[in-house]
C-alpha cells in the first residue's frame, strides 16, 4: 500500500519522516520501517520524548528541514502532536508554507484531493467545535454573573480595606488570617500576601525608628 502511494507523490519534493517513542525501552522499529516504505528520505527521531515534552529536539529538527513542495509523514498523528488544537496549528503552517502532509494510520493524506477534502471538513469540524465550546463558556459565565457569582481572580484588597485589616490586627491580635478574609470576602491567600506586606513595612519602620 505505501509503495503504490510512493509513485503518486513523484510530483512532490522530499518526503521527510518523523518517529516518536515516549519511553527509552520502547522501540522505533515499526514507525521506521513504515516510514521507509512510504518512501522517507529523511527519518527524525526523538527517543523517550513524551508529546507534551517542551522540547522535542527531533521534531524541531524535521520542521526545520521542511521546504515548500515537500511532505511530512508520520505513523500516527500522536507521534507528531500535542492535542488537537497543536495539530491543527502546525497543519496550517503546512498548508500556508504549501508542505504536504499524511498520516499513515489514519485517513488524513493532503497529498491527493480527496485527502485535502477530508482535512478540511475536519478542520472546519474542529473549529465549530471550538466555537461552541467557546460559546457555551461565554453563555455559562453569564448565567453565572446574572446569579451574582464572582468571576474571575480573587478580588484584592482597597487601600481603605488594607487600613482597616491592618486596625483590626492592632485591636485583635488572636483574629486568624481565615477569619479576616471572611470579613472581607477575599480569599485567605490574599490575606496572607497583604500580611507579609504588612509585616516587611512593619519591620522597615522600626529599623528607621532605631
Amino acid at each position: 500500500m505505501y509503495k503504490e502511494r510512493n509513485h503518486q507523490l513523484e510530483n512532490f519534493g522530499r518526503i521527510i519522516g518523523y518517529a516518536r517513542v515516549s519511553t527509552e525501552d520502547q522501540h522505533l522499529d515499526l514507525q521506521i520501517d513504515a516510514l521507509k516504505l512510504a518512501g522517507c528520505s529523511a527519518i527524525f527521531e526523538d527517543r523517550g520524548v513524551s508529546a507534551t515534552a517542551k522540547r522535542r529536539p527531533g521534531f524541531e529538527k524535521a520542521l526545520s528541514h521542511l521546504q515548500t513542495g515537500d511532505v511530512f509523514v508520520v505513523w500516527k498523528m500522536d507521534r507528531a502532536f500535542r492535542s488537537l488544537k497543536n495539530a491543527l496549528n502546525i497543519l496550517e503552517e503546512f498548508e500556508n508554507r504549501a508542505i504536504e502532509f499524511r498520516c499513515l494510520t489514519e485517513d488524513i493524506d493532503t497529498t491527493t484531493p480527496m485527502g485535502k477534502c477530508m482535512y478540511q471538513i475536519r478542520h472546519a469540524f474542529s473549529e465549530l467545535e471550538r466555537n461552541l465550546i467557546r460559546e457555551r463558556t461565554k453563555a455559562g459565565m453569564e448565567a453565572a454573573r446574572q446569579r451574582g457569582a464572582q468571576l474571575g481572580r480573587p478580588k484584592k484588597l482597597s487601600r481603605c480595606q488594607i487600613i482597616r485589616m491592618q486596625g483590626l490586627l492592632q485591636d485583635q491580635p488572636d483574629i486568624t488570617p481565615i477569619q479576616i478574609a471572611d470579613q472581607f470576602g477575599v480569599s485567605s491567600r490574599t490575606i496572607y500576601r497583604e500580611l507579609s506586606r504588612y509585616a516587611k513595612v512593619e519591620e522597615r519602620l522600626s529599623i528607621n525608628a532605631g
